[in-house]
């Protein structure tokens, strides 16, 4: 029956009683199938984990630098590691490591959030930010917009 309508006859189900088969074209099936499968691969999307180094002793253009640099990593969908490197003496100096970081988090915060507070790992501060979902905008729509709808109609 497969030979006279031009197919190929395959077994679904070979542990079932009785066998299931069925008729298909074997090679558009197994074409499909793979192009399901880059299609897949394609839209998957790894987290990709950036880190932005800081000093205690930064100054506040650089400190906005690095901001924006942070900033331009979440735009893109990765997570960001903010790390404050301390050496020598500055170890004492704790809570500065700790205000630049909840600086540069209260700056981001429309495009991310917290997901590790700072706490130390060895010489150095780390905080883990997340980006939000790209898709929910959280800005009002303007008045400006708004007048130009309320013109067209």
């Amino acid at each position: 029956m497969a030979r006279e309508r031009g197919y190929d006859l395959v077994e679904v189900q070979p542990n079932a009683v009785p066998p299931v088969c069925r008729l298909m074209d074997y090679g558009k099936y197994r074409y499909e199938e793979g192009r399901r499968e880059r299609e897949s691969r394609r839209r998957q999307r790894t987290a990709a984990l950036k880190e932005v180094r800081l000093r205690p002793k930064i100054d506040d253009h650089d400190l906005d630098t690095k901001a924006r640099q942070a900033r331009k990593f979440l735009k893109s969908g990765s997570k960001v590691k903010l790390s404050v490197l301390f050496r020598g003496r500055e170890i004492a100096h704790q809570d500065i490591g700790r205000t630049l970081l909840t600086r540069v988090g209260e700056q981001l915060n429309d495009l991310s959030t917290v997901d590790q507070q700072p706490h130390m790992e060895g010489r150095s501060m780390v905080m883990l930010l997340s980006p939000t979902s790209e898709g929910q905008s959280t800005e009002e729509p303007s008045e400006a917009s708004d007048q130009l709808a309320d013109n067209q109609d």
